[in-house]
């Protein structure tokens, strides 16, 4: 049996060969065009002298030579690493040499330190997207690799097993170096049929994303289930409210997929009330837990449903999903998707019963499951444990078999004794009518081991007191729980998915 990815792509230029693929402004690529130019792409690497199995490293903005890239990695049978664009030569020197890359395909923008990272790592054959104006850049031009068609008129297809790797996408890195989580094409495939089945993706869909395509987010569950069903994607390049809101009303967006952090600009930009949104059907929301009061917000103010799920690198994005408005429990990140099975374990690897008073970690295991971490097999044997993989997340599931999330194990805050779970804390801060954004953390204490801190950004124009949150906390929480000090910044840190970083508060 073989099955390449890249599949994906072929059907939907087969069965739509002139419907549009991707909107990148003011070009336009259909199907067909995608899948031909993916071809010359494959064929370009293989006359470059990579074989299956050989790996390249994509460090692409959300343009359309990155879905081309993807595309013409997977069709030519190798291994794609998606790797920030906001790397630093450190880092990116650190990803090709674990990775064992052997070619760099890189942006502009990020050229500097991409070659100096590539020098650092050995790899000496980089190709760099530039701007028709751009002068002197590092390596070689990016469109070599797009001169020449393929010698087979049907295209390039490498077969591939089910089971080989067919993407290492590596963690944040928030408890050392990043981690390298190889996923399968069967993995990816099924993580692209499965979600978009859920949600009821159609070929008349006009997808936005403004998701990173390096983070899996974007990766299996935008641009795979496009591919996978045939929509439209319309690309921007970085998540900018304004434009973002330009965009979906120009192009007629009907699926908005996002973190709650953009979710947050959006509602708070003044264009909103100004751009035709009508078109707009449903939204999803992954990355982290969304505040109540933040998904309530957006279905009021869009006419929404807000479908939220549940996922990690390491489970090639969807782990648990609302499938629909009929069929959901709001505030919960759904139920495990096909052929895959989540736990709650206490710390002794215990299975815990349902409901909200068994809280303990999410063990998950199935079809979405990467197959380890590369180079890494300690650390793969103390995560993967009997076919379970250990999320490090904390929540529990109910009796009707929904997941709730409240947060990862490390971020629980233990104040004299007891255990804090920082959302239910962010949640209550999130109603207050001056809070647009909220991070609760725990801070070193020599009484009581920690105590409870709150990171707040207010709405433009809102003004509140430390003193006033604290009493507005205090009032909805139990006595140990609300945080006795409140920091105000403009804005709070977050990753490259939009995702708050705790880490660096």
């Amino acid at each position: 049996m073989s099955l390449n990815l890249a599949v994906l792509l072929r059907e939907s230029a087969r069965r739509r060969p002139d419907h549009t693929a991707i909107i990148a402004d003011e070009h336009r690529l259909t199907w067909a065009e995608l899948d031909a130019a993916a071809d010359r792409m494959a064929e370009g690497l293989r006359r470059h002298g990579l074989s299956p199995g050989d790996t390249v490293a994509l460090q692409l903005p959300n343009v359309p030579q990155f879905a081309i890239a993807w595309f013409g990695i997977l069709k030519a049978g190798l291994v794609a690493v998606p790797m920030n664009v906001l790397f630093k030569d450190r880092e990116v020197a650190y990803v090709l040499a674990h990775s064992e890359a052997r070619t760099l395909l890189t942006w502009q923008d990020c050229a500097e330190a991409a070659a100096k990272g590539a020098a650092e790592a050995g790899v000496t054959d980089v190709f760099t997207l530039g701007r028709p104006d751009a002068e002197d850049l590092p390596g070689r031009p990016f469109e070599e690799l797009l001169a020449d068609p393929p010698d087979d008129p049907d295209g390039v297809l490498v077969p591939r097993d089910p089971g080989d790797v067919a993407a290492v996408v590596y963690t944040a890195g928030t408890t050392g170096r990043p981690k390298g989580a190889e996923l399968t094409h069967f993995q990816l495939f099924m993580n692209a049929d499965t979600p978009g089945r859920l949600f009821g993706i159609r070929d008349d869909d006009v997808v936005m994303v403004a998701l990173p395509l390096f983070h899996v987010f974007a990766l299996s569950s935008q641009l795979d289930v496009c591919a996978r069903f045939g929509a439209t994607m319309t690309l921007v390049p970085r998540f900018e409210p304004g434009r973002v809101l330009e965009v979906m009303e120009r192009d007629g967006v009907t699926v908005f997929e996002g973190v709650p952090t953009m979710y947050v600009a959006l509602l708070e930009h003044p264009d909103r009330a100004t751009r035709d949104l009508q078109a707009l059907r449903v939204g999803i929301s992954g990355g982290a837990p969304m505040p109540a009061e933040v998904l309530d917000s957006v279905e009021r103010e869009f006419g929404i449903v807000v479908l939220e799920g549940y996922g990690l690198s390491e489970t090639a994005s969807t782990t648990t999903f609302n499938s629909s408005a009929e069929d959901r429990r709001i505030y919960s990140a759904g139920k495990p998707i096909y052929g895959v099975d989540v736990e709650v374990r206490n710390p002794d690897g215990h299975r815990l019963p349902h409901g909200p008073d068994h809280l303990g970690e999410l063990v998950v295991r199935g079809v979405n499951v990467m197959r380890g971490y590369r180079g890494d097999p300690e650390t793969t044997a103390a995560t993967l444990v009997d076919g379970w993989l250990h999320t490090g997340d904390r929540g529990y599931i109910d009796e009707d078999g929904f997941v709730f999330v409240v947060g990862r194990t490390s971020e629980l805050i233990i104040r004299g004794g007891y255990n804090i779970h920082p959302r239910e804390v962010e949640d209550v801060l999130y109603t207050h009518p001056a809070v647009r954004e909220a991070a609760v953390i725990g801070i070193p204490d020599h009484r009581l081991g920690q105590e409870v801190h709150a990171v707040v950004a207010l709405r433009p124009g809102a003004d509140a007191s430390e003193q006033e949150l604290i009493a507005y906390v205090r009032e909805r929480v139990a006595s140990y729980k609300y945080p006795r000090s409140v920091e105000f910044r403009d804005e709070l840190p977050t990753g490259a998915s939009g995702k708050i970083l705790k880490r660096a508060l």
